[in-house]
């Protein structure tokens, strides 16, 4: 399939997903809504589950380069405001919500959700190589526990408290993930 039709696809599968929830994604809206042939989609994806997977890992909305900042810092800050991005500008915010909540419900969704979030560890994993090569990391440091520290942050103060994100929120998680609260 052309890449560009993919992320139509995946692109009407995030936007039914965020505003008619998972109950309200259906192939056939995908299908109308893309302008493909719901027999296409099929082709490529077995059912709803397996589509929204994949557009949860590939599609253009959801994109993430880990940043190479050229400190853990700098690259972790910047991963706490991409995660916040993500979280409070719709239509992303509408799309993470609406697939969190599903997911509860759904274990097909719930391995896609899995799967979402271990595609963007292993993209982020890169962030920690490059500091344990620079010596700001040392190796028995546990890079998911600290992506699961920041980006919980975000996710309870954004999402489950709906409290907003000050300019220096970022800055200031990671600087008590990695300095501790008591340095603060």
């Amino acid at each position: 399939m052309a890449p560009r039709k993919e992320q139509q696809i995946f692109q009407a599968t995030l936007e039914l997903l965020a505003t008619k929830g998972y109950e309200g994604l259906t192939v056939e809206g995908v299908a109308e809504r893309s302008g493909v042939n719901k027999t296409t989609i099929y082709r490529w994806w077995t059912s709803k589950a397996a589509l929204l997977a994949a557009a949860l890992v590939e599609a253009d909305l959801l994109a993430m380069e880990p940043p190479d900042t050229g400190d853990l810092r700098g690259d972790l800050e910047a991963l706490v405001g991409g995660v916040a991005a993500l979280l409070t500008r719709p239509p992303a915010s509408d799309v993470a919500v609406a697939a969190l909540g599903a997911a509860v419900h759904h274990p097909e969704l719930a391995e896609a959700t899995r799967r979402f979030f271990a595609d963007r560890f292993a993209r982020e994993q890169a962030v920690f190589d490059r500091a344990r090569r620079r010596g700001e990391l040392p190796a028995g440091a546990d890079p998911m526990l600290i992506v699961d520290l920041l980006a919980g942050a975000v996710w309870l103060r954004a999402v489950f408290r709906g409290l907003p994100l000050d300019d220096d929120f970022a800055a200031r998680a990671v600087s008590t993930v990695l300095d501790g609260a008591r340095a603060s």
